[in-house]
């Protein structure tokens, strides 16, 4: 069976959370490639240079420099290309306002960032096996966050 390759893309500040993320990632049994980058700004740019393809989900921090995931995840959403880009907040920030706030602006799914590399790998072995393509029609605020 020729599984497809999972195109992922990590916006996060944090070096230690990208290199986590790179290292359970490869744990996971799923065929995936993983790009990363370091705050908002780079990632909108990533995401405007037409010669890539586009991620098949983006797992966004936050609380990064320069811009804000919230402001990125607002700018996605108002681009036709990228309205239907499946973002997965990825936080270590689990204040009621950046949920509400992240689920009204469009988000897929809320995780907050594991500290554990077992859970990380089972967060993202969840995340990664859903077709996200057919889920999203039915989010709901109950759904949104996910809890391992």
């Amino acid at each position: 069976m020729n599984q497809k390759t999972i195109r992922i893309l990590l916006a996060d500040d944090d070096e230690d959370d990208r290199m986590m993320f790179r290292d359970a990632i490869m744990k996971v049994p799923l065929k995936t490639q993983v790009e990363t980058v370091n705050d908002g700004v780079e990632l909108l740019q990533y995401l405007a240079n037409s010669s890539r393809d586009l991620p098949h989900i983006l797992f966004l921090d936050l609380n990064m420099p320069r811009k804000n995931g919230l402001e990125c995840l607002k700018e996605i959403r108002s681009k036709e290309n990228l309205r239907d880009l499946s973002v997965a907040i990825y936080s270590t920030s689990n204040a009621e306002k950046d949920v509400e706030e992240a689920f009204v602006s469009g988000a897929n799914i809320y995780i907050n960032k594991p500290n554990d590399f077992g859970c990380l790998k089972k967060v993202l072995t969840k995340v990664l096996s859903v077709n996200w393509q057919y889920v999203t029609s039915g989010m709901d605020r109950d759904t949104f966050l996910l809890s391992v």
